[in-house]
């Protein structure tokens, strides 16, 4: 399994590679470049999976529609 995940944040295109937590999905996400406060996408369970490398690990271990 995967715990790192790089965001990317679509409003200034900030990148940051970060850590993944494994116990809960993360639904938000301050980028450091311009503080936007990064929610998931519609269908998406956290910001790892909307805007990261990598999905959250809920989502490598189980699949799409298995996450917290």
């Amino acid at each position: 399994m995967i715990l790192e995940s790089t965001l990317t944040c679509p409003q200034c295109g900030h990148v940051k590679t970060e850590t993944m937590p494994t116990d809960a999905c993360q639904w938000f996400y301050e980028c450091e470049g311009c503080h936007t406060l990064l929610k998931p996408k519609p269908g998406d369970c956290c910001v790892f999976c909307s805007y990261g490398t990598v999905p959250c690990p809920p989502i490598q271990e189980h699949g799409r529609g298995h996450c917290c």
